[in-house]
């Protein structure tokens, strides 16, 4: 079994900063990638970055420059930092772990790849 637990979420102003942490416990053959997503009310749960364990990170177009997404290994923590926030970044963010892709062993930034989730944590941008 997998567990996630994310922390950080708030409320911050529109060119501020946030970061976000996930603690994970479990199995760790079944969290080869890592990866943070979205959901806004109304709207369907999407990606934002993901991790694998050497480090290589891959990030959705709208967020690049302004996320960053890292991992302390030997701590089973995943990071979030997120800058120059935007109303648009408003959602429920939650924590994910999957199994890497069995063809190149790569991770894959969508919601089918991942199978185990956090309750989420909740990041309001105000104007």
């Amino acid at each position: 079994q997998v567990q996630l637990v994310e922390s950080g979420g708030g409320t911050v102003q529109s060119g501020g900063s946030l970061r976000l942490s996930c603690a994970a416990s479990g199995y760790t053959a079944s969290r080869d990638c890592m990866g943070w997503f979205r959901q806004a009310p109304g709207k369907g749960r999407e990606g934002v970055a993901v991790i694998d364990r050497d480090g290589n990170t891959y990030y959705r177009d709208s967020v690049k420059g302004r996320f960053t997404i890292s991992q302390d290994n030997a701590k089973n923590t995943l990071y979030l930092q997120m800058n120059s926030l935007k109303p648009e970044d408003t959602a429920m963010y939650y924590c994910a772990a999957g199994p890497a892709y069995s063809s190149g062993g790569y991770c894959v930034l969508a919601e089918y790849a991942m199978d185990y989730w956090g309750k989420g944590t909740l990041v309001t941008i105000s104007s």
